[in-house]
Order: structure tokens, then C-alpha cells, then sequence
């Protein structure tokens, strides 16, 4: 169940959609079918942003957004989106079961002072599910994927987790005892892509807004991995929750980004579930039951003897030398992938916008391609062993799978692909 009407937004309401800028009177509506799909309109603005931001870097001569790491976001933001062809929106349907039998009363849904109330209703619950996301392991876990960028630019509001989704309904859930259906998903949306554009590097204050309203600046400290950014600013929207209950930060030296111990890879998968597996083995060499308890609930950084939340002082300290995880390849290397990404996105629209339509050897067919994909460009931009006959054998297979009528090729792509083969396996032979 997801937000129904297609009716595509004005221009003017979709910019004020992304700055959470749409009047109550525009964005109130008395039933689900007629609630936008925001965060699909969205998507054009979410190229036209960053490729502003790419231009702003350039213009000013600071380091540009690198391709490696801006497919890793957008990838994990494309897995994110995919997980939602299988099962329903968890969060909305969970807010629609306890309005429908366990509702206290019903807020008009056209009225002022619902749309205002849910706004700040919505924030909250976003600034507790955030900060336990960083507090609970397991949560963390899934919550890692999206600070896991050693970069900050809007490509990295992208990078979101598959898993998050059925951990954060739950703070909501208090809202659907009187709140209209219609007017959470609204908000949920527009929360959501609010945060967007906060991803940069290009803003550095907002002046007196500061004070409410969550910033870049702001942000930037909640995706370090300095001492004094760990488990700070987690507001959505607003500030003010962190200022309320404890965890503001100002913005002081430099920030660097990323994990506290980084990854190293562009991997979709290591990307999402990295952090699963590192629970999973501390459990068998946590003596206990009682501490393996501890260390699925407990802060990322706990073991046996320490604070709930671990010690600020077990994090790597920042030298000022840190540099990101970026291994080099020729410009022609980074030009195929994302020549053959904008191909992949193609079929990622076609499945998102029509998959209902498409028979499930088509569905199937194109997620595959996709999910090969994402996984193929990443064996590339980490100089795996096994890229080139990776990438030989998945070309291969797209081809067969338009020769079976599974997925539509035009002559051109058709011409890429199986260039891209030919390119691919003799690299796999070392002939070239």
C-alpha cells in the first residue's frame, strides 16, 4: 500500500516540495488515492539538485562528488525502493490498522491545525527512531548503510537501507490514535525528502535558522566521525528536539565523515548488511547469554564493562590525514559504469512505475538485471579479481534475456551490450 495519485506536480510545487514548503491547503487530502507519490516525483529533482551541486564544485573548485561512491548511494537508495515491490509500505500499514480499530478520536483531515500537529508529530517520532538507530545495535545496523559514504553531498541522502523501514513504524504508531491516514504519509514523505538537500557541502550557514531548523551544518555533524560528532543532531526537520533533549552540536572543526571503522568496499550488499554479520559473529564470542543479549540491544560501541553507549575513547582519533576509500581506475572505466548505469535506471524506472503491469517473468527478468548490476559496477570500482568475467557474463545474459523476449533492448543498447561483452572478456583473458 504507497501513496496513489500519478497527477505529476507543478514545477513550482515540486522545488517547495523538496524544502517541505507546501501550504497545509495543497497538501491536505481526505484519502489515500488521492495522496502524490512525493518521493517518486521527487526523482527529477534529485538529478537536477546534484547536478547543480557537481556544477557549484566545480565552479568553486572543490573536490567533486566521485563516481564510485555516488553509484554506491544511489544503488543502496535503489535497493531501498525495490524492497518495497515485495512486501507493502510496513509504516503505513501499521498507522492504518491502529487508526482503523484502536483510534481515539479522528482530526479533521482538511483542517490547519491536523497538517501542523502531524508536522511536529512526525518530527518527533523521526528524532527517537533516529537517535535509538544509533543507540540500539541491531537498529544501527541497518541504520549504518546511510553513514557509510566517506563523502557529503547529495548523492549520500540517497544511500538509504532496506531493512530500516521495519524498525521505524513503530514510533509513529502513537499518531495513528488520532491522526487521519492521509495526512501521516503525507508528512512522512515530505520529512523525508526534506533531508535531502541538507546532504552538502556547498551551504555553510543559514543564519538564524540554525536555531530551528535542522541545516547542512547541522547535519554534517551528525555524519561525522569526529569525537564530538558521535551521536549528535538527529533531527529531522527541526533542531530543536536534540536541543530539547540533550544531543545538539554545533558545528566546529572539520568534519570527516564516514563509519568509525569504514568498509572499504562499494559492494550493495557488504553495504547493507555488513553490520548484521559483525553482530552475528560478536554473539559467538561474547561469553553469556546475558551480555549476547546486551550486544543485539545495547550502543554499537558496548562490550562486557563498559557504558551503554561504549567510549568516546575506543574511536579511531582524527589526524587530519584520513583519506577515503577510492581506487583508482582510467576515465574510460568510470564513463562505461555510468553509461550502463543510466541504462540499468531505465529498467529501475520501467520496473517502479509499471511492474503491476508486467507479467512476473518480465518482473523477474528485469530485477535480476538490475540486482546483477548494481553488483557487477561495484566488482568494477573495486578492482575485484573476478570484475571483468562478471561483467562479460552479465551483458551476455541481458542479451539473452532480450532474445527471449524477457526485457526490450533497442538496436543501440543492444550495440553497447554486446560490445561491452566482447571488451569485457577479452580483458577476462588479459588480451586486452
Amino acid at each position: 500500500m504507497s501513496p496513489g495519485r500519478d497527477a505529476p506536480l507543478s514545477v513550482g510545487e515540486g522545488v517547495r516540495m523538496m524544502f517541505y514548503a507546501l501550504s497545509p491547503n495543497e497538501s491536505s487530502f481526505e484519502t489515500l488515492h488521492e495522496v502524490p507519490n512525493y518521493v517518486a516525483q521527487a526523482v527529477p529533482y534529485f538529478w537536477a539538485m546534484i547536478l547543480l551541486e557537481v556544477t557549484l564544485c566545480w565552479y568553486k573548485g572543490t573536490r567533486l562528488p566521485r563516481v564510485n561512491d555516488t553509484v554506491s548511494s544511489v544503488s543502496a537508495g535503489m535497493l531501498s525502493q525495490l524492497a518495497k515491490l515485495l512486501t507493502r509500505s510496513v509504516e503505513l500499514s501499521a498507522f492504518i490498522f491502529v487508526h482503523d480499530r484502536y483510534r481515539v478520536a479522528s482530526l479533521p483531515w482538511d483542517s490547519p491545525l491536523t497538517w501542523g500537529v502531524t508536522f511536529l508529530g512526525v518530527d518527533l517520532g523521526y528524532y527517537w527512531f533516529h537517535r535509538l538507530a544509533h543507540e540500539v545495535n541491531v537498529m544501527w545496523a541497518a541504520h549504518q548503510v546511510h553513514h557509510s559514504s566517506e563523502y557529503y553531498n547529495l548523492s549520500t541522502a540517497l544511500r538509504q537501507s532496506v531493512v530500516q523501514p521495519y524498525t521505524s513504524w513503530v514510533f509513529y504508531l502513537p499518531m495513528a490514535l488520532f491522526i487521519p491516514p492521509p495526512i501521516f504519509i503525507v508528512h512522512i514523505q515530505l520529512n523525508l525528502l526534506y533531508q535531502f538537500w541538507i546532504h552538502t557541502e556547498m551551504i555553510s550557514s543559514l543564519g538564524p535558522l540554525e536555531h530551528v531548523l535542522n541545516t547542512p551544518s547541522h547535519h554534517r555533524v551528525h555524519h561525522g566521525r569526529n569525537p564530538y560528532c558521535i551521536d549528535k543532531n538527529y533531527g529531522g526537520t527541526l533542531i530543536i528536539w536534540d536541543r530539547l533533549f540533550g544531543t545538539f552540536q554545533w558545528e566546529s572543526e572539520k568534519v570527516v565523515y564516514g563509519l568509525t571503522h569504514n568498509i572499504n568496499t562499494f559492494n550493495p550488499w557488504v553495504v547493507q548488511y555488513v553490520h548484521f554479520r559483525h553482530i552475528w559473529r560478536t554473539l559467538w564470542t561474547t561469553p553469556g547469554w546475558c551480555h549476547r543479549l546486551w550486544v543485539v540491544i545495547k550502543g554499537p560501541g558496548w562490550a562486557p564493562g563498559k557504558p551503554r553507549l561504549g567510549c568516546l575513547e575506543d574511536i579511531p582519533k582524527i589526524t587530519g590525514g584520513e583519506a577515503p576509500y577510492d581506487p583508482a581506475h582510467p576515465g574510460w572505466v568510470q564513463a562505461y559504469v555510468v553509461a550502463h548505469y543510466a541504462l540499468g535506471f531505465g529498467a529501475y524506472e520501467k520496473l517502479m512505475a509499471g511492474g503491476e503491469a508486467a507479467t512476473q517473468a518480465e518482473v523477474l527478468a528485469l530485477l535480476t538485471s538490475i540486482l546483477l548490476a548494481l553488483s557487477s559496477y561495484s566488482f568494477i570500482m573495486d578492482k575485484r579479481p573476478y570484475a571483468a568475467p562478471a561483467e562479460a557474463a552479465r551483458c551476455a545474459l541481458q542479451l539473452a534475456c532480450h532474445l527471449l523476449q524477457l526485457v526490450e533492448l533497442g538496436l543501440a543498447a543492444q550495440v553497447v551490450f554486446a560490445s561491452s561483452m566482447v571488451i569485457w572478456s577479452l580483458r577476462s583473458l588479459r588480451v586486452i
